[in-house]
Formats: C-alpha cells, sequence, structure tokens
C-alpha cells in the first residue's frame, strides 16, 4: 500500500536554519531516503517552496487566483514522501525515523488511492494490493 508522509514545520523556523544546519538534517534524512530506495519503497520526495511563493485558486464563482497560501496556519506542508509500506504501522514506523533525523514539526500519515487512466479505483487498489 502506497503512503503518503505529509510533512510540516514551522516555516519560519526551518527558514531561520544556516545552510550547515540545513545540510545536516538532509544529511540525516538521507539515511532513511537512502535504505528504503535500496529496499525499493522510496516513490517520491518533494521539498516544497515557501508559501509566500505559493498561489491558491479558490472555488467560487467565479474562480478567483489569490497569491500566497490557503489559511494561516502555525506549520505548513513543507513536502512529502510516498512510501510503499506493508501497514499503517509500517508507514508510522518510516515517520518516527524520518522524525528522528528532522527535529520539530509533525507528519501526517495517508494513505493513497491509485488511480490510472483507463482503470477503475478497484482495479487500482487490486494492483497495488498485489504487489503488497
Amino acid at each position: 500500500m502506497l503512503y503518503a508522509i505529509l510533512c510540516y514545520h514551522d516555516e519560519d523556523v526551518v527558514g531561520s536554519w544556516s545552510r550547515e544546519q540545513d545540510a545536516a538534517v538532509m544529511e540525516k534524512l538521507a539515511v532513511v531516503q537512502d535504505r528504503l530506495v535500496r529496499q525499493g519503497r522510496l516513490g517520491p520526495v518533494a521539498r516544497l517552496l515557501p508559501t509566500t511563493a505559493a498561489t491558491t485558486l479558490r472555488k467560487e464563482n467565479p474562480p478567483v487566483v489569490l497569491d500566497g497560501p490557503y489559511a494561516e496556519t502555525k506549520e505548513q506542508l513543507l513536502g512529502f514522501y510516498l512510501i510503499d509500506c506493508k501497514n499503517l504501522d509500517d508507514a508510522l514506523g518510516v515517520a518516527r525515523e524520518l522524525g528522528e533525523a528532522n527535529p520539530g514539526g509533525a507528519y501526517e500519515i495517508r494513505p493513497v488511492g491509485v488511480f490510472l487512466p483507463g482503470n477503475d479505483e478497484v482495479t487500482a487498489k487490486a494492483k497495488a494490493s498485489a504487489k503488497a
């Protein structure tokens, strides 16, 4: 089963890290990522640019385009991992390892439904289950 591990943190805190501090965190994260790559379990990983670079499309009539994030929060979505895990406990274990490497913030873990063109949800889930 694919799980998204969404990385939340206070953007101002992360943005205040020196290059050396940021590099040290990224090096620790790379240890976990490298292991997942060797196991064939790591999918896309993305580090998002700051929310000041965001654009929001509000679904009004007519739609409205706004600069910046949709809502102000104490923690912002800063990136995500897509990981193939046996179950939620397995995904929580990966999130714990990432958390040990990256101080502060929170990880939201969500199962991912795979939708492929020409296939319905049942077919996509059956393929994902067969892979597990």
